[in-house]
């Protein structure tokens, strides 16, 4: 996209407005690295370092072995691992194989796990030795045919706790016993057997994907997002050209965001990938971890959440650590306060600017500049290539500047469609544009700001939260007869989930007790945080339960409760 925007007078002289994309598949990033890079470090992970060389033979190996398993081009293969060199390995390997890639969070439970599973049709899954038994427990009701386990203890002569913060303490340091089988194969077996010859798979960037990447909506289950190699690529790139002082072969970028999450996948994984970055690998976020980490190993790049910001600054030992080798860090996922902003700042001498994206979009379509002018509040502007415009949701024509309606937007990131969801698709993607469902407006400068959801979705640390898969839930319990879940506004988390219930008539349930039965069948960070027993929920004429004013009434409860307290 050549054609002059507003936004395009903003960008300094160093950050082109279009780029120029190789006709290439993702994981020519990992080939060129270790071709150029060779001996650098790719991975740091709890004090062990493998090569770019050494990641790319054994990303071969693996894709010598999912072929020998019979996997094709275009067969779907789960990577349903933490942040460890086994995810970057497993994923880059996968995709040379042919296969596409569909990331799974190790918090599933075995009722997401199986849904994922076979809505994606995976054959293989790679997982934890800690999770096979979760995972034994849906395989034969799924497409799934290969298990394949891997553990710490893979590259680490001994385990440790951080690596499983899935599973309660007492169990850390449970021994799982896997034995090899026909449809059961060890991580371990497979890097000291496989031969790095795997059969190269002729890919078209454009047409071809490389990734199914799992998100919701207010309505039905989660939906497969297609990324093809070239949104991929794309995005990649895109966020390269931002933080265009990245210096390649030099840079230590901290992976403390999820790579099954499509932000860290992008932001960490993939960006220090094509920019032979060394990459600090951290299965979870712990404050005290992460502070001396960046005290130890330095890294200059820190793609984050506000969440994770707001855990560092708030910790009572910061002082004691020295931040300043931070450079850059871009934040996502949900809105940056400025104070945070402002403090962070102040204790790395980095620039922390916010970001906005969709997992449709690979995810990232705005940023504001880190090397110029920003503003608070905003989302900032479109990166290269990218096209954004605010429409009227009736009409669907743009509007005036500074007039709210739903932001649309159009870009080489932009997602195919949903997996074998033509209906959605239909929906989401009118004319090539992305409408996102998120209310904005754009200013007279081509600053974009972000002033509500037209979706019900609840964005809890940096989590997509559909409130209609937690209603599900709710609606199994023989207790309950109606129930209505909403995000309500949290100083931490961003929003937190809430739960309102109408319990049938001669029922009894107790908060604990609902609250255990959520935790049976959710993810840990889509469980209600707070309960509300109610004798009825406000509805519309026709029965529809009014989520929003639920939502208004509960904002209208903390404003009453912040101005009491301030008398």
């Amino acid at each position: 996209m050549r054609e002059a925007r507003r936004w395009h007078q903003q960008y300094p002289k160093e950050i082109p407005t279009s780029l120029s994309y190789d006709e290439k598949p993702l994981h020519d990033f990992l080939a060129d690295a270790a071709f150029q890079y060779k001996e650098k470090k790719a991975l740091y992970f709890m004090g062990k370092e493998l090569s770019y060389a050494e990641v790319y033979d054994q990303a071969k190996k693996f894709a010598n072995y999912l072929q020998g398993l019979g996997i094709e081009k275009g067969d779907r293969v789960a990577i349903m691992l933490p942040n460890t060199p086994q995810s970057v390995i497993g994923y880059y390997g996968a995709l040379m194989a042919g296969a596409i890639v569909v990331q799974t969070n190790p918090l599933y439970t075995e009722r997401e796990l199986e849904y994922q599973l076979n809505d994606s049709g995976t054959k293989v899954i790679v997982c934890l030795d800690i999770l096979v038994p979760r995972v034994t427990n849906v395989k034969n009701s799924t497409t799934v045919e290969h298990m394949i386990v891997t553990g710490i203890k893979d590259y680490l002569p001994f385990p440790k706790n951080l690596i499983y913060p899935f599973i309660q303490k007492k169990q850390y340091n449970m021994v799982v016993k896997v034995e090899e089988s026909s449809d059961t194969h060890l991580w371990t077996s497979i890097m000291s057997k496989a031969e790095a010859n795997y059969q190269e798979v002729e890919v078209d960037p454009i047409e071809d994907i490389a990734l199914l990447q799992y998100t919701g909506g207010t309505t039905g289950f989660p939906k497969g997002v297609m990324l093809s190699h070239r949104n991929l690529v794309a995005n990649a790139k895109m966020c390269d050209a931002w933080i265009y002082k990245m210096k390649k072969g030099e840079e230590v970028i901290l992976g403390v965001l999820p790579f099954f999450h499509v932000y860290g996948m992008t932001a960490v994984m993939n960006i220090s990938v094509l920019n032979a970055a060394k990459m600090i690998l951290l299965p979870k976020f712990d404050a005290t971890d992460v502070l001396k980490t960046i005290h130890k190993i330095r890294p200059t790049i820190f793609p984050g959440a506000p969440t994770i910001y707001i855990g560092l600054l708030n910790h009572p030992d910061l002082n004691k650590y020295d931040l300043s080798s931070v450079e850059a860090c871009i934040s996502g996922s949900a809105p940056l306060p400025v104070e945070v902003q402002e403090k962070f700042e102040a204790v790395t001498g980095g620039k922390l600017v916010e970001g906005y994206g969709l997992t449709e979009s690979s995810p990232v379509t705005h940023a504001n500049l880190i090397y110029g002018n920003r503003i608070s509040g905003s989302i900032g502007l479109p990166w290269p290539d990218t096209d954004a415009k605010i429409l009227d949701m009736e009409t669907f024509e743009e509007v005036e500047i500074g007039e709210v309606g739903e932001l649309a937007v159009k870009g080489p990131q932009v997602m195919k469609g949903y997996w074998n969801k033509p209906e959605d698709t239909e929906n989401t993607l009118k004319d090539g544009w992305l409408m996102t469902g998120d209310l904005g407006y754009m200013d007279e400068n081509g600053y974009f700001y972000i002033v509500d959801r037209k979706k019900d979705m609840i964005i809890a640390g940096g989590y997509n939260i559909y409130p209609r898969e937690v209603e599900e839930v709710l609606y199994e319990h023989d207790a309950v007869q109606e129930a209505v879940v909403a995000g309500i506004p949290d100083p931490y988390r961003g929003e937190t989930v809430k739960a309102y219930v109408v319990l049938k008539e001669g029922y009894k349930v107790t908060e604990d007790e609902l609250n255990k039965y959520c935790r049976e069948n959710l993810a840990a960070y889509k469980v209600p945080r707070i309960y509300e027993f109610r004798d009825e929920l406000p509805k519309t004429a026709v029965g529809k339960i009014l989520r929003r004013k639920l939502v208004d009434e509960e904002k209208s409860k903390q404003k009453e409760e912040v101005t009491t307290s301030g008398v």
